[in-house]
């Protein structure tokens, strides 16, 4: 049985090897495989208190097998606080389950309870299963440019 949950500050070293073991997935997909010791440090940083990061976990058998990872940001248009949604991920050997859209259910559910205004994130051009998803539960496309710069 799927449980899924938000992960507290107060969460175990295992759960967080185990969330930071499923990411490892993700960045082998993206091209990044010594990304282990950045994702601990994330998850760890995400997990202290007065974060306003979250993670929601997808559970099976004592297995983490999806995940959600966001931000709570302010916006000066929306009037209030949003969700800045980095990464949803299922692990490769469970998608097309339904998994990423009870994900996606329990943060919307989140943002309603915690009076957000809005979920935004970015994903890639090609990938066209996400989108699918994403249009499926009422997401629009936001035209714009992104811009980034590593400060070391």
């Amino acid at each position: 049985m799927l449980n899924v949950f938000l992960v507290e500050n107060n969460a175990s070293e295992n759960l967080r090897e185990n969330i930071a073991d499923l990411m490892m997935g993700q960045m082998e997909q993206i091209g990044d495989s010594d990304s282990y010791t950045k994702l601990k440090v994330s998850i760890d940083l995400a997990l202290e208190e007065g974060s306003t990061a979250r993670i929601f976990a997808v559970e099976e058998n004592e297995r983490i097998i999806g995940l959600a990872f966001f931000n709570l940001a302010l916006s000066l248009e929306k009037g209030g606080h949003y969700i800045w949604l980095n990464e949803l991920y299922v692990h490769k050997e469970y998608r097309q389950k339904g998994i990423a859209k009870k994900l996606l259910l329990h943060i919307i559910f989140w943002a309603e309870q915690n009076d957000l205004k809005a979920i935004e994130l970015e994903t890639g051009v090609n990938n066209i299963a996400t989108k699918k998803l994403y249009n499926s539960f009422g997401f629009y496309d936001i035209v714009s440019k992104r811009y980034g710069l590593d400060v070391f």
